[in-house]
């Protein structure tokens, strides 16, 4: 760095030789003499010169640097057996790819022919130490950020329910989370808020102590992991590969997890909503004919809607359930009002809401007459983790044979309902919850 310095001063005195014969010849208002401009040119064929020697200088300070980085790093993984971790501070973001296709052919190119490998495959690579994805000896090479950053956002837009959810970030250095909350699961005295008590009393009057009661929400990083085979002849086809690479893999991960956020066991995935302690399930009806929807059903279910959920919950059901919800009604004399149809006419299209909030037909719900076709929910009341994005890396070997490249697709995150119990409300019994379901009607 001294040498580097040492030029840069001697190339501004260069300069300055160089400024002070343009700045004679303008003050005595003439052109530079026959030998001013030999000396002109003397002079910028130095600063050429100089210029070539700080680049030099600053290339091999750079890859000294890297190979000092690489050293530790090795050092790091031989004394623990672990990779030094992979953070924000540590990571430069290098974007040399103009779109996500470009990247994918250089990728396919550096596997035919390493020689040829795109430089910008290396700078990405040598910005990821640390990261245990894409080793290149193996062919593999990791996507540019903000390619897999668009491919999670598509997926948040994409799936219906995970952008619902109160989605937390993960940092760095943590591969869970780990939250301190109310136990709470009735609404009576001693009960609110896990336990605190405040009492009316007279003057001089005493009270009885009390303190919350707590419980651990514990959320661990699951690994939900995508690989796609693109064909020689599709990668010859940049634009169109990244648009359905793009469409196909944000799709099917945003269906993916909205699925888990359902009905995952817990194990390896999100817990879903589907039996859980949390979700209230409503009876059917006595003698209710099987796969049927009844009023009494949607009225009960809104009932034990937490009252302050009501304002953010939506009813989601399976597309079989449609003709059920046509044919609701109230009736009123002799007579009676539909439900869900327009007044007057079933020509016109029906109503967005039931009474009052969205229906959203997502694929992920039940058939008719199984518990889970009509879900009423706040999804705000679930809470999802995520940690570095979504990881993205392809391989040419994996598929050699088949003139095939992998491209394989990594996004680890977590979830699982806020409360872990129905709530007994403060007046009546029966139970309320964020998320409810009506149960098999066989």
């Amino acid at each position: 760095m001294d040498r580097i310095t040492a030029l840069k001063a001697e190339r501004a005195g260069i300069v300055e030789k160089g400024l002070s014969l343009v700045t004679k010849a303008e003050t005595e208002k003439r052109r530079l003499t026959d030998e001013e401009m030999a000396e002109s040119d003397s002079l910028k064929a130095e600063v050429k010169a100089v210029d070539y020697e700080i680049a030099a200088l600053g290339d091999f300070g750079a890859a000294r640097g890297q190979a000092e980085r690489e050293r530790v790093a090795a050092t790091a993984t031989a004394v623990s057996g672990v990779l030094p971790v992979k953070t924000e501070e540590n990571v430069t973001k290098i974007t040399p790819f103009k779109s996500f296709g470009e990247q994918l052919s250089a990728i396919v190119v550096a596997g035919q022919s390493p020689h040829a490998t795109h430089k910008g495959l290396l700078d990405i690579q040598a910005a990821a130490l640390g990261s245990s994805e894409g080793v290149m000896s193996d062919g593999g090479f990791l996507v540019q950020t903000d390619f897999t950053n668009t491919l999670l956002e598509e997926t948040h837009e994409t799936g219906v329910l995970l952008g619902l959810t109160d989605n937390r970030t993960i940092g760095a250095n943590a591969n869970g989370m780990k939250q301190n909350a109310v136990d709470e699961t009735s609404r009576v005295d001693g009960s609110r808020n896990g336990g605190p008590q405040i009492y009316w009393t007279a003057e001089a009057g005493s009270v009885t102590a009390s303190k919350p009661k707590f419980r651990q929400i514990e959320l661990n990083l699951q690994k939900l992991m995508g690989l796609y085979y693109a064909t020689d002849e599709e990668l010859k086809d940049t634009t169109g590969l990244a648009a359905n690479v793009t469409r196909w893999f944000s799709e099917e991960f945003g269906f993916k997890i909205d699925d888990a956020l359902i009905r995952g066991g817990g194990a390896g995935m999100p817990l879903g909503i589907l039996g859980h302690a949390g979700t209230v399930s409503i009876s059917k009806e006595t003698n209710q004919t099987a796969a049927t929807i009844v009023k009494q059903n949607v009225e009960k279910m809104y009932s034990r809607m937490f009252a302050r959920s009501v304002p953010r919950a939506s009813w989601y059901i399976n597309q079989d359930c449609w003709p059920a919800l046509f044919e609701l009604s109230v009736a009123v004399g002799v007579g009676g009002v539909p439900l869900f149809i327009p007044s007057n006419s079933l020509a016109n299209a029906p109503f967005g809401t039931l009474l009052g909030r969205p229906i959203r037909p997502i694929e992920h719900c039940e058939t008719l007459g199984t518990v889970g076709d009509i879900i009423f929910a706040d999804w705000n009341e679930y809470i999802t983790i995520e940690k570095g994005g979504l990881e993205a890396a392809s391989s040419i070997h994996v598929q050699f044979l088949t003139d095939e490249t992998a491209f394989r697709f990594i996004l680890r995150m977590d979830g699982q309902p806020r409360r872990n119990a129905a709530i007994t409300p403060y007046k009546g019994s029966a139970t309320q919850a964020p998320f409810l379901t009506l149960a098999t009607r066989a």
